[in-house]
């Protein structure tokens, strides 16, 4: 990476600040840039036409099922049509940038400096042998080198990937490029600020709605409501825990590195510390070892033994946080759901009773003592974006039609995903591993309504009144199955350490076929009902 500094300036550090306003595509000066999900920045006129995306079910939203191939060098991956989006930030910088170099543009005569620019021949730079002439494109234009190179991007005659030479450098030419690439640092520095952290971006994350934000901030932001800090448009990410689904805005950082070298040099170092300070810390949370709860589901907690007074005490006076694990014959299990008190009710002789609501997931990474209750160091669990919801049902789907015409002879025709129609009924957990994701959601759905006509005992109009009606969406269903259907707990414990809202369907699917089949030991209110051999759903 080409970095700007005081002093005199090369032809390369010269070229790579006008790439930078430059689209990979069009090679022309970036207008209304987009930046996709692979972190790559394009103009909106360069996005290609949207098409239907296949074998996709999960939230397949008209924004969704649409996609497009990925015209950013390197790429070509297929990306939703809703994931890509305006660069609010980078938008806003490119368009100060522009407005500085075109009154430098408007001035330029005035001063009389001229700069001879000609573009390299990528063939004689590749040291390729041709026998064609080498191809000179050049211009004299009034004003220093960096304008030289944009006045040619601008009139379409460098590309993107192309190195220029100048003439003999002189004094004045030094003097202003100097003065305007300083005025150009100055101006979109302001823009180059995170909304969260208020500090100069540091491995800056575009959401799809186009806000940006410090990865580690927005992570931040994310484990307490899934929803961008700026539009509150929800948001399915997962910055620190996949960031490999997540990319860096490419573009905004080639800028920070070239323009803000020195204080990204501060802001990394800062960031370092603050990871030493947190790793320095030898427990994250108070650990409540009882029962079995679930992210946005409700627990309610009868609080009376006097080291968990204490623990709720000290919780209340903090952040109103705690983990809740099940116990086991080994003492406790290992991944659990962090709660959040909403309502607490003291009682004279020191009980308290609590209402809770399930935030997020961990799993324990190490383990101690405090005042007699456990205290945790944890790593939380997240779930996959939604653009990998998509593709691991898409690929399971591909799957089970391969293994199908496989049996059949026939060849595996090419899919689009089709409009709803009558629901299939599962068989087989083969079955439920190919079926769309919406399917799994309506299977679900069935099975509840069904039980619901049936009077069954765990949908009694209290526990309805606790947990809520069966919700529509995909990603708290599961939660709410776990919390209503009388399951063991060790089939309920599956779910937590899962990290993809498609195999919790899965996996309440395969309940529900076993509880169809009456071959499973179910519980229901302390009693223990034996239907046939037991069976752990595969």
């Amino acid at each position: 990476m080409i970095v700007f500094a005081a002093g005199k300036l090369s032809p390369e550090q010269i070229r790579q600040v006008i790439r930078l306003i430059q689209c990979p595509v069009c090679s022309l000066p970036l207008k209304d840039p987009y930046t996709l999900p692979c972190g790559g920045a394009i103009c909106k006129r360069c996005l290609p036409g949207p098409h239907q995306r296949a074998d996709i079910s999960f939230f397949a939203t008209s924004d969704r099922l649409q996609g497009i191939w990925c015209p950013v060098p390197g790429c070509g991956k297929e990306h939703a049509f809703g994931d890509c989006g305006p660069d609010v930030a980078v938008g806003r910088i490119i368009d100060i940038i522009s407005a500085k170099l075109g009154n430098e543009l408007d001035m330029a005569p005035a001063s009389k400096v001229t700069t001879h620019i000609s573009v390299k021949d990528s063939w004689v730079e590749a040291g390729v042998p041709t026998l064609r002439t080498p191809e000179m494109r050049s211009m004299l234009v009034s004003g220093g080198r960096v304008l030289a190179a944009y006045v040619m991007a601008k009139e379409g005659d460098l590309e993107y990937d192309a190195e220029v030479t100048y003439g003999p450098a002189t004094e004045d030419q030094a003097t202003c490029d100097a003065r305007l690439l300083s005025a150009l640092k100055e101006g979109a520095r302001a823009e180059a600020d995170c909304q969260i952290c208020y500090a100069l971006f540091y491995d800056p994350v575009t959401t799809p709605c186009g806000h940006t934000f410090c990865r580690s901030c927005l992570q931040r932001v994310l484990d307490h409501a899934r929803y961008c800090a700026v539009c509150r448009r929800p948001l399915t990410i997962q910055p620190v825990a996949y960031p490999e689904s997540s990319s860096s805005n490419q573009l905004l950082t080639k800028m920070i590195t070239y323009f803000w070298a020195d204080l990204l040099d501060e802001r990394r170092r800062a960031v370092i510390m603050e990871r030493i300070s947190d790793g320095n810390r030898e427990y994250d949370i108070a650990v409540f070892i009882c029962t079995l709860s679930f992210p946005s589901m409700p627990t309610f907690l009868h609080v009376f033994e006097a080291r968990y007074r204490l623990m709720i005490r000290r919780a209340l006076e903090g952040d109103r946080t705690f983990g809740m694990v099940l116990g086991s014959e080994e003492g406790f299990m290992k991944v659990g759901t962090v709660l959040r008190i909403v309502n607490v009710e003291f009682f004279a002789d020191g009980r308290s009773l609590l209402e809770t609501v399930g935030v997020s997931r961990f799993r324990i990474l190490d383990h101690g003592t405090l005042d007699g209750y456990v205290v945790a160091k944890i790593e939380k669990i997240n779930d996959i974006s939604m653009a990998e919801e998509e593709e691991l049902e898409a690929f399971d789907i591909r799957a089970g039609r391969s293994r199908e015409n496989s049996v059949s002879g026939e060849p595996e025709p090419r899919s689009t995903t089709p409009p709803p129609t009558a629901l299939r009924v599962p068989t087989s957990h083969e079955e439920i591993a190919r079926m769309p994701t919406r399917d799994l959601m309506e299977f679900g759905k069935a099975f509840v309504s069904r039980m619901r006509e049936q009077s069954a005992d765990w949908l009694q109009a209290r526990r309805f009144t606790i947990y809520g009606e069966c919700p529509d969406d995909p990603a708290r269903f599961p939660w709410w199955l776990a919390s209503m259907l009388p399951v063991r707990e060790t089939e309920k414990y599956r779910l937590l350490s899962t990290t993809s809202v498609r195999e919790r369907l899965k996996i309440c699917c395969g309940w529900i076929l076993e509880w169809q089949e009456a071959t499973w030991w179910f519980t229901f209110a302390g009693s223990k009902v034996y239907r046939g051999s037991p069976r752990r759903p595969r």
